[in-house]
């Protein structure tokens, strides 16, 4: 499938069900001319445009071969619009893992670009970049400039007033270059974190990469989560909001808590589990979840704080996701005691 076609079938699906198709490895589209591999594969380079990824970057029209796609439930970072894209070398194949995670070639990258509307115009306020390299991932903030005609590397991160969809002044963080390991890290290593396909419609991996794995297109699509049951829904927003951090080897692990949407032992995902380190933030509860009961569990008492030292995630928001914590709160009470 030519670039071209890929852009134009993406444009057209539908976030709609599963298919049955079992496969292990993937076969991407040709490399495109204009994005530079060099700047993927070395060096940090200074301009976002370096890399050659954008078209128009200022309207975040891809270069051909560099591939749009939307996760069906997304990580909430203060209401931010996210726009995604993948990019992968030519002749190199993607694989998945046992969770679903899409293995991207050395050479690969992920470019995520957060805005915020203002005036009734879309502001791209940042673009962080996940580069797969010889020696493993590295995750790059870009800055965008009051024009909107480029991004610069912004290796020690940035605060930036922005307004919210819900209309909140706020000062949004651009993490500096070390802080995205805090989300990112693994067993010591930086990985991605949300393409999964489990979280990816089964029509765009048909169309984009040729096939589709067992397991893919299983979390609800967000906007849609009222047709799929709480169970789903709330596990679905553990699982990309706080899963990354509350899982073995991860930066939380020390939580004892696991929040993948594949753990299914109930005191793992926190019923009925006394806190193992969290200090001041169980604000005198004393289990991570309590069934029937949401207002004695401590998850959900920390995504109702807005106090740095309580309020979890710890990183990636500074006000309450509504939505998300309202799923959470129905999915407590809803348990049977």
């Amino acid at each position: 499938m030519k670039a071209s076609s890929a852009l134009l079938a993406f444009a057209s699906l539908a976030l709609a069900g599963s298919v049955a198709v079992r496969a292990e490895v993937f076969q991407p589209l040709p490399a495109p001319a204009s994005v530079s591999d060099s700047a993927v594969t070395q060096g940090m380079p200074r301009l976002l445009s370096d890399f050659g990824f954008f078209e128009d970057s200022s309207a975040q029209l891809p270069a051909a071969g560099v591939i749009p796609y939307r996760l069906n439930t997304p990580l909430y970072s203060d209401g931010a619009d996210k726009l995604r894209f993948v990019y992968v070398p030519g002749g190199q194949k993607v694989g998945v893992s046992g969770e679903g995670l899409l293995e991207f070639p050395v050479g690969s990258a992920l470019i995520k670009t957060f805005a915020f509307e203002e005036n009734g115009k879309r502001r791209l306020v940042e673009t962080r970049v996940l580069l797969h390299r010889a020696d493993g991932w590295l995750a790059l903030p870009y800055l965008w400039n009051e024009g909107q005609t480029e991004a610069t590397l912004a290796v020690a991160g940035a605060r930036v007033q922005a307004t919210t969809p819900a209309g909140e002044m706020i000062s949004y963080r651009v993490p500096n270059k070390n802080q995205c390991k805090e989300c990112h890290g693994l067993d010591g290593d930086v990985v991605p974190i949300g393409p999964k396909a489990r979280n990816l419609s089964a029509d765009w991996l048909e169309a984009t990469l040729g096939q589709v794995p067992d397991g893919a297109d299983t979390l609800p699509v967000w906007e849609n989560r009222a047709s799929a049951s709480v169970d789903e829904a709330a596990r679905a927003y553990l699982d990309v909001n706080c899963a990354h951090c509350h899982r073995p080897g991860a930066t939380a692990s020390n939580s004892g808590l696991d929040l993948r949407w594949e753990q299914d032992d109930p005191h793992a995902i926190g019923i009925m589990k006394r806190p193992v380190a969290a200090g001041r933030g169980a604000g005198q509860l004393l289990y991570d979840i309590v069934p029937g009961k949401p207002d004695e569990s401590i998850l959900l008492h920390r995504m109702l704080s807005e106090d740095p030292g309580v309020a979890m995630p710890e990183l990636g928001k500074s006000t309450i996701d509504e939505e998300g914590t309202e799923i959470v709160r129905r999915w407590i009470g809803e348990m049977n005691p």
